[in-house]
């Protein structure tokens, strides 16, 4: 069997081993300390968004920011239906209710007209919107500004899920940074990472004074355990906080990395009738976290799922597109504002290794399995 491809494994810069060097040799193996702090101001330096907290993964992020605005029961929270479940399912953590928002074709994140619908309706309704949370897909950034302008003026936290995002911009901005808060992940198979781990970041400092205090129990500064409120064990580890800082020197050259893959798919794959590429929206530089093809089954000559399995063959993970949230058993009846657009990206798309230490000959192994499969006897049954 030939050597695994995985879609897009961690790839450390060198820098990570000192880092996590000098914390054993501090003895700080424990959640926070100096590393936590360093990375958390180095975090806020690079994105431009002065204050975060390090925290356990972008789920604990999104947790906690929705639990400072006091997020519970009668709340309605909007978020986008294209994204993963770890987006959203916060808002039920907090016993909110969720309406989606569809995706827009020429970004595939959230479509501001329709958004505008639903805030509309839920003006009419007299709801409580308590956050909007649109997903910054692939590494691609919604239109935050437009989403702002519709939210602002209702007094709506628009919450960045910029989770895949690291790296991308957006009229120049770092990802995320104009939103009240944003959310980061640092997964094992994020264009950088800790293993396991997320930020929250925000230009409300009492927000993130909040989320540090909810992150460590909150325990209150006395010499004994007591706490006025409940909290969670979201802390960051020193030791995966030393990865991190490594990971950060090295950033722009994942990006450019997974940028170059991504013009070296289109340029071996773009040929081939019935496939195309994730577009890049005019508003923003995309990180290309994963690159993302479309399949039309009737003109390639197989289906996205025959090429995944043509590749796994092979020993290459691909990966469907996200599953939309409207579309999962465990959000049956949740309403949705359109869906037809997600629901299309879904049927037609598959995510393509992209590791950003991912080689020519590996480029070349990938692409040739996928063009012997365009127009192959039998592939689309």
């Amino acid at each position: 069997m030939p050597e695994r491809i995985f879609l897009s494994p961690p790839h450390m810069g060198g820098a990570e081993q000192r880092f996590v060097a000098e914390a054993f040799a501090s003895n700080y193996i424990a959640p926070l300390g100096p590393m936590v702090d360093a990375f958390e101001r180095e975090f806020a330096t690079l994105t431009g968004i002065p204050h975060c907290a390090a925290v356990s993964s972008g789920t604990a992020a999104m947790h906690l920011a929705l639990r400072h605005l006091g997020t519970g029961p009668g709340d309605l929270v909007l978020a986008s239906t294209l994204t993963f479940i770890a987006s959203v399912s916060p808002a039920v953590f907090e016993r909110a209710s969720l309406e989606f928002i569809d995706a827009e074709s020429a970004s595939w994140t959230l479509d501001v007209d329709l958004l505008a619908t639903a805030l509309a309706d839920a003006d009419r309704r007299g709801a409580r919107v308590r956050a909007v949370i649109p997903t910054d897909l692939y590494g691609q950034c919604a239109d935050l500004d437009r989403i702002r302008a519709l939210c602002e003026p209702r007094g709506i936290p628009v919450i960045a899920d910029a989770a895949e995002a690291m790296g991308a911009t957006y009229h120049g901005r770092h990802a995320g940074q104009g939103a009240w808060a944003a959310v980061y992940s640092f997964n094992g198979n994020k264009i950088i990472t800790t293993s396991g781990g997320g930020m929250l970041a925000s230009e409300d400092e009492s927000l993130i004074r909040h989320a540090r205090s909810l992150a460590t129990q909150s325990r209150a500064p006395t010499p004994w355990y007591e706490h006025t409120e409940v909290g969670y064990n979201y802390r960051l580890s020193n030791i995966l906080a030393a990865i991190g800082r490594g990971q950060l020197t090295v950033l722009d050259q994942r990006v450019q990395a997974r940028r170059r893959i991504f013009d070296a798919y289109r340029a071996r794959l773009g040929h081939l009738p019935g496939i195309t590429f994730m577009p890049e929206a005019p508003w923003g530089r995309a990180n290309r976290w994963l690159t993302v093809a479309l399949i039309d089954a009737d003109h390639f000559g197989a289906t996205p799922e025959s090429i995944r399995l043509a590749l796994e063959r092979e020993n290459i993970e691909a990966r469907p597109v996200w599953k939309p949230m409207h579309l999962q058993p465990v959000f049956a009846g949740v309403r949705i504002w359109g869906g037809k657009i997600s629901e299309d990206i879904f049927a037609r798309g598959l995510c393509l290794p992209s590791g950003s230490a991912l080689q020519d000959t590996d480029l070349d192994r990938i692409c040739a399995i996928v063009t012997a499969c365009a127009g192959a006897p039998g592939r689309i049954a």
